[in-house]
């Protein structure tokens, strides 16, 4: 039996226990290998959570503390809290931590917007947060408070950019209308809008007036045409409904569904991958659904029982998307496909709440027209004028090809 000298065999494990060399440098990456220089001795803040890692999955607060030149003064975390662990809309205590020993800022507790005292000794704040293209998704609109929060206290902040993974080039579904503004839509932009959190940061600065010292670390080697597959990142779970990749692609789908009575998968092991209901005729809504030939998708007729929410223990019928070509699946199209079809199969399924819509797709226009037996195709119509308009005014604001 061939014996390796220990060295190799070391080296062997080594590489084989490190992920492999990705194909986009993200901005985190770029910062702590050059533009870190550019702080000139200020001292940073960081905004960040579990997905704020290199390509090689080194936790940036970690990344810089092993800089040692760096100054760093505190970390501010969102929404699910700085490990990722908090439910959706728990609330988040600051603390201080005890693997670095620095504060831990909450952002998702008494206050959203940093404080001047949070920022106390602050020079720049870096944000590094995966996000996943979805406008409901708060971790933009906590990047938007702390823009807000630089441009009142004097400070400089950075994005750190990261990929839309779910791509940069399918922009669909209602562009907000401002009346409906909230947390989990702050600015007049698409569902999904395509779009990196460094260039949604130059949008909200420029176009919707927050005016802060802004800087973008760009990504290299990121294109818009990329899923996150293409990208060769390792995915880290960004919130405890969305584990997977896959989950962030159907997400913009299933999750725009709360308000109109229908389950989607939260409380199972494939949360936002099912729609349904308790008396929802499963096979009949799959007949219809591929009958419309939604590119690349299919639905399958199944059946589950949430572990946990208020629909614990029921069983529930509907069905599973199997996306099976990411690039050409449009999910805010089928999430209007899937209301009018369950409509047409089991209408009294379907409890449709103005208010609640209203808030999660950024307009009421859904829910009435969905109350007025309207298709697929009327509905999203009515939104064709102001996606134009978005779409003009989003070219100014893109970073890469």
């Amino acid at each position: 039996m061939l014996k390796l000298p220990f060295a190799a065999v070391l080296a062997a494990v080594l590489l084989a226990t490190t992920p492999p060399p990705a194909r986009v440098t993200l901005g985190d990456e770029v910062f702590l290998q050059s533009a870190w220089h550019d702080l000139a001795g200020k001292c940073v803040g960081v905004i960040t959570n579990q997905t704020g890692v290199t390509s090689r999955l080194v936790n940036i607060v970690d990344a810089i503390r092993a800089n040692g030149a760096i100054c760093i003064k505190a970390i501010y975390s969102p929404e699910h809290g700085l490990r990722g662990d908090r439910p959706a809309g728990a609330y988040v205590a600051s603390y201080t931590d005890a693997r670095t020993g620095l504060p831990v800022y909450s952002l998702y507790g008494d206050q959203r917007h940093p404080t001047a005292q949070m920022l106390d000794g602050v020079d720049v704040l870096l944000f590094d947060i995966q996000d996943v293209g979805a406008r409901t998704y708060t971790y933009v609109s906590t990047m938007a408070y702390a823009m807000q929060a630089a441009k009142e206290f004097g400070k400089e902040i950075w994005v750190l950019d990261r990929p839309d993974p779910i791509g940069g080039a399918m922009v669909e579904g209602p562009v907000l209308d401002p009346k409906f503004k909230s947390f989990i839509g702050l600015y007049p932009i698409p569902m999904r809008h395509g779009m990196t959190v460094g260039e949604l940061a130059r949008l909200f600065n420029n176009q919707f007036g927050i005016g802060a010292n802004l800087r973008v670390i760009k990504m290299q080697g990121w294109r818009r045409s990329m899923l996150w597959p293409d990208t060769g990142l390792q995915w880290v779970q960004t919130s405890p409904n969305i584990p997977e990749w896959s989950t962030a692609e159907v997400y913009p789908c299933t999750g725009l569904t709360d308000g109109i009575g229908l389950n989607g998968g939260i409380g199972t092991t494939k949360p936002f991958k099912y729609i349904g209901g308790q008396d929802v005729d499963a096979y009949g809504l799959a007949s219809e659904l591929n009958a419309r030939n939604i590119p690349g998708v299919y639905f399958r007729p199944a059946y589950w029982s949430p572990l946990f929410g208020p629909l614990t223990g029921k069983q529930i019928a509907g069905v599973e998307l199997d996306v099976f070509d990411p690039k050409v699946f449009p999910s805010v199209h089928t999430a209007v496909e899937i209301a009018t079809a369950v409509r047409k199969v089991s209408p009294g399924s379907l409890n449709v709440s103005v208010k609640s819509t209203a808030t999660d797709w950024g307009t009421d226009t859904f829910a009435t027209a969905l109350q007025a037996g309207r298709s697929a195709q009327e509905i999203e119509a009515q939104w064709t004028p102001a996606l134009r308009r978005f779409l003009a005014i989003r070219q100014k604001y893109l970073l890469y090809r």
